[in-house]
C-alpha cells in the first residue's frame, strides 16, 4: 500500500527548481506533495506525483538524477493532536521516522494527510491499520 516518492537531486543555484518544475508542467505531471531540503551544493526535492512512471521517465530523459522511495501516506484528523496520534503509534511500535511532510492534494476538510519516510514502511502500515489510522494508496494519489 505504500506510495512512491521521487527524490530529485538539484544543484543549489537560482532557477534550478524552476527548470525542474517546468519539465513536469510541460509533461502534464501534477505534483501532489513536495519537500525541499538543501545542503551547501545541492538540494533534494521529494515529490509525490499523479503519474510516477511518466514523471521518472521525463526526468531521466532530461538528465535529472532521481530515485524512487516507498513512503507511507496517512490520513490524520485535522485537529490539535492529530499528528501526535500517528507519532504515538510509531513510537509504540519502535518505527523510526526519518522525515515527514504534508500532502495537500486530498480535498477532505476534516482530515490532513502526512507523508512519512520510515525505516520499515510495511510495519508502519500494519501498525497504523491496527490503530485505525487510514493509509492512502498510490492508486488514490493517481486518481486525484
Amino acid at each position: 500500500m505504500s506510495v512512491k516518492q521521487i527524490s530529485i537531486f538539484l544543484e543549489n543555484k537560482p532557477g534550478k527548481m524552476c527548470e525542474m518544475t517546468e519539465v513536469l508542467a510541460a509533461n502534464k505531471i501534477n505534483m501532489r506533495a513536495l519537500s525541499l531540503a538543501e545542503t551547501e551544493g545541492f538540494g533534494i526535492v521529494r515529490i509525490i506525483v499523479d503519474d510516477v512512471y511518466e514523471a521518472t521517465t521525463v526526468l531521466k530523459d532530461e538528465n535529472y538524477i532521481n530515485k524512487l522511495t516507498s513512503v507511507v501516506v496517512a490520513q490524520i484528523p485535522d485537529v490539535p493532536g492529530g499528528l501526535n496520534q500517528v507519532l504515538k503509534v510509531f513510537a509504540k511500535d519502535q518505527i523510526n521516522l526519518n522525515y515527514m511532510y504534508a500532502l495537500s492534494a486530498i480535498t477532505n476538510t476534516d482530515n490532513a494527510y502526512m507523508v512519512f519516510r520510515v525505516n520499515d514502511h510495511k510495519a508502519a502500515e500494519a501498525a497504523l491499520a491496527k490503530a485505525g489510522i487510514r493509509v492512502v494508496t498510490q492508486e488514490e494519489i493517481s486518481e486525484l
